[in-house]
């Protein structure tokens, strides 16, 4: 992935602050992130990561027993 700061021109145009090596034509996705905004998204990934793993493994999430399951894995050692 590269990472290169641009600045808008109008609602259809970009400029790159540096030269990207991409061939003429190809299709590339662009993300907008505000750069005023940037300290916050470092922030907020982590959070959104935890709130993601609390509601997976979170206090309603029912406990399993090694007699439900119905293929054990042979290379598995507890």
């Amino acid at each position: 992935m590269l990472v290169v700061s641009a600045k808008i021109i109008d609602a259809t145009h970009l400029e790159l602050a540096k030269p990207i090596t991409v061939s003429y034509g190809k299709a590339v996705r662009v993300f907008i992130a505000d750069a005023a905004k940037g300290d916050n998204e470092d922030k907020e990934w982590p959070a959104l990561s935890l709130e993601g793993l609390q509601s997976a493994y979170g206090d309603s999430e029912p406990e399993y027993s090694t007699a439900m399951v119905k293929e054990p894995n042979p290379e598995y050692k507890s």
